[in-house]
């Protein structure tokens, strides 16, 4: 009779604690958030003009607060704007498990780079929520602050920011300072919010591809082994400005030659290098910017992006030394200012990896290793949290467009991966 009691008890037990193998969240009420956080920025191309700091922003960054203030969770903002929604563990003493991205856009850019993450993030949370799962671990999303105009909040966390980047003005005309104070955070606290090891057990983002891999062939999850380092500089080349009718060709000092040449100039030395580097020229701007006066100055941009920060370095400095030669031969000068939103590369923590390959295999979702051509959030909390990425495809590669889209059923699995992996997390010593 006590063999039948303890057998019984143990069931009992098992049935009363154990937790499925893996769980899947809601698709229609994902699908209906995603498309009511694209409503704050949308305009007539159908892209999203939700830069950072912007009105738009402002309202959309309320709606998700009260959203998910109604769901029980606490919800502050730190001194860096960053949004923080937290779930308690049952073990107070272990680390939180973070994971989010950000909800700021490009103008007239897309509904899921950012998007996916946060509300992905909030679906996770809420699926715990209704299932009353309860983690060993606290469970934290973070919501970080303009990442598209130099990744601001993670950057604050993860210590990599100084004075000059608060001075920095954003794509909504306001300063990165003037911006987290509009947010509720606070300029002059920034600094204060700077974690380390010590703060989190892992930290997890969900993204859209961004290019087209993914999509091309076929596979349902990225499982990322990395992410590429970028480094970004103005330009100036200085010349002499004179009228366009009246000044002879060979006698002009035109800004303007040097800067085609140097747009070249980066084509070739990218392409010549051995290696999966890129590197842009993406904004060139002429003053006085007339049409009939030859530009006494111009400014461009320079960005270059690898897996390896020496080799962007090495890069870098072809360029410059190149660039000199080509502005002395047109008699004008070059000079170059390093901009202070670079990003070192980040390499994805490798047991992390393993958790979502677990959860794609658990799932029977197809999944590919892969590094990431795009910078993220998750590149600096990599700095002070074991860090991992998951992927979905981005159909016909397109982001930062309109024209951005991913598949309804890629952003239930992507989903359903991060929900898995954090639970998986949950019971894992990294």
């Amino acid at each position: 009779m006590r063999k039948y009691i303890i057998i019984f008890f143990s069931f009992f037990v098992s049935s009363l604690f154990c937790q499925k193998s893996n769980y899947t969240v809601s698709k229609e009420r994902l699908l209906k958030n995603l498309k009511k956080l694209s409503e704050f920025g949308i305009n007539k191309n159908n892209g999203n003009d939700r830069v950072a700091y912007s009105d738009y922003d402002v309202q959309a960054r309320k709606y998700i607060k009260e959203y998910m203030k109604n769901l029980g969770l606490k919800v502050k903002v730190d001194y860096a704007a960053n949004i923080v929604a937290r779930k308690e563990g049952a073990n107070k003493k272990l680390k939180p498990i973070a994971f989010g991205s950000h909800i700021d856009a490009v103008p007239n850019g897309g509904h899921y780079d950012g998007p996916l993450g946060v509300i992905g993030g909030i679906e996770a949370l809420e699926t715990i929520l209704d299932n009353k799962i309860i983690t060993s671990h606290p469970l934290e999303l973070i919501i970080f602050t303009n990442e598209e105009g130099g990744v601001f909040g993670s950057r604050a966390l993860a210590g990599k920011l100084n004075n000059d980047a608060l001075e920095v003005k954003t794509a909504s005309g306001f300063t990165n300072g003037e911006g987290v104070d509009r947010l509720g955070g606070d300029q002059r606290k920034v600094f204060d919010i700077i974690k380390s090891s010590n703060d989190y057990h892992a930290f997890v983002e969900l993204h859209i591809e961004q290019g087209n891999i993914l999509n091309k062939s076929n596979i349902d999850i990225g499982v990322v082994t990395g992410i590429v380092g970028l480094k970004w500089w103005d330009v100036t080349i200085e010349g002499f400005a004179n009228h366009a009718g009246t000044t002879p060709m060979d006698e002009r000092i035109d800004p303007m030659i040097t800067a085609a040449d140097f747009i070249l100039l980066v084509k070739n030395i990218i392409n010549e290098t051995s290696g999966n580097q890129v590197g842009t020229v993406g904004k060139i701007e002429a003053f006085p910017g007339a049409p009939n006066v030859i530009p006494g100055k111009v400014k461009l941009s320079l960005e270059i992006r690898d897996l390896d920060e020496s080799k962007i370095d090495f890069l870098f400095n072809e360029i410059e030394k190149e660039a000199k030669i080509i502005a002395l031969e047109n008699e004008t000068s070059i000079s170059f200012s390093s901009i202070n939103i670079n990003a070192s590369p980040a390499l994805m923590d490798n047991q992390i990896q393993t958790l979502i390959i677990d959860a794609a295999n658990e799932l029977n979702y197809s999944f590919k290793k892969m590094p990431s051509g795009a910078g993220h959030d998750a590149q600096d909390m990599a700095i002070i949290a074991p860090s991992g990425m998951i992927f979905i495809p981005s159909i016909d590669g397109i982001s930062h467009s309109p024209k951005e889209f991913s598949s309804d059923e890629a952003v239930y699995k992507g989903t359903n991966i991060l929900l898995n992996t954090i639970l998986k997390l949950d019971k894992e010593k990294l």
